[in-house]
């Protein structure tokens, strides 16, 4: 029953999520902020939030573990699987892709991660570092988007979610079924989790690198499964290089200001280091222009199949 539990969390958790994206997204739009505004924004806190109702959730019931799992191991995820089980469908052009300097961020954002994961725990300083990280971030790519349309570039495509037809009281329904369905989605999936996690008689962390991690990567997953068929390399790069910076960046800074987030020593010790290398995994796709073809998406997904065999040993 706990992994039904756990997989009925995680449904409500994705379908609560993508709600709240588009009830937000239209609200914003009704109230006249602009598009790209809302999409650095609210489509980006949206599509994090079932991560971040997870983190919550796993530190108000003292499992600081499963709060860390899940990013550092959805992390690993979005690299190893989401970039391989794509590309064993079809090759992607990522040499086409510009996506250096948003990756020198993520690489950045990973390093400050790793030095303050050394000082034990995720407090609220430490939240607030990552925060100004942040914050710091989404100033550059506004200031970059908007001197991109000064250059006589065309509007920017109307933000994930944006429906100008969507009536008010549909916009109402999806920001309700959002904001209740997030807290009890997350609290089906942490508690369930845990059960499981003792049953098997093995850490909230564990269950975190693993079955939580994994679940939360299932929307981009499916997401770059289609934009490598569609041949938008574009899309799947800077989508996973854009989801690891704001998992490390905003959950964890966020989440710490909630309560303090202890380090586990096997962190220190092997996880960090395993997602700092399958980030470092994506330089010859950003800076030597080499396409992520099947032989890659073969070594990406054996390399993650080996990874979840070291943690559950």
């Amino acid at each position: 029953m706990p992994w039904v539990l756990s997989g009925l969390g995680l449904v409500i958790l994705l379908l609560a999520g993508d709600a709240l994206v588009k009830g937000a997204v239209n609200l914003a739009l009704r109230l006249g902020i602009p598009a790209l505004i809302v999409s650095l924004t609210i489509v980006a806190f949206g599509t994090s939030a079932p991560e971040l109702l997870i983190s919550i959730k796993a530190i108000l019931d003292n499992a600081p573990g499963l709060a860390l799992g899940n990013v550092v191991g959805s992390n690993t995820a979005n690299i190893l699987l989401v970039l391989g089980i794509p590309a064993l469908l079809a090759t992607m052009h990522t040499s086409e892709c510009a996506t250096r300097k948003t990756y020198n961020f993520m690489i950045a954002a990973t390093l400050l991660f790793i030095g303050l994961a050394f000082r034990g725990v995720f407090d609220w300083l430490a939240g607030l570092v990552l925060l100004g990280a942040l914050g710091y971030v989404l100033l550059d790519q506004l200031r970059d988007a908007r001197n991109h349309r000064r250059c006589g570039a065309d509007d920017m495509d109307e933000p994930e979610g944006a429906d100008p037809s969507m009536p008010t009281w549909q916009i109402i329904v999806f920001l309700i079924l959002g904001l209740v369905g997030l807290p009890v989605g997350a609290g089906l999936l942490v508690d369930n989790a845990t059960i499981i996690a003792q049953a098997y008689g093995v850490s909230d962390t564990v269950i975190g690198l693993t079955l939580v991690a994994i679940g939360t990567s299932l929307p981009e997953l499916a997401t770059t499964v289609m934009a490598a068929l569609r041949r938008q390399a574009d899309v799947v790069l800077g989508s996973v290089i854009g989801s690891n910076m704001f998992n490390l960046l905003a959950i964890i800074g966020i989440a710490s200001l909630v309560g303090p987030i202890n380090v586990d020593p096997e962190f220190l010790q092997f996880d960090l280091w395993v997602m700092l290398g399958a980030s470092l995994l994506l330089i010859p796709f950003v800076f030597l222009k080499r396409d992520i073809t099947r032989v890659w998406g073969v070594i990406l997904t054996a390399l993650y199949a080996l990874y979840l065999v070291v943690v559950l040993i």
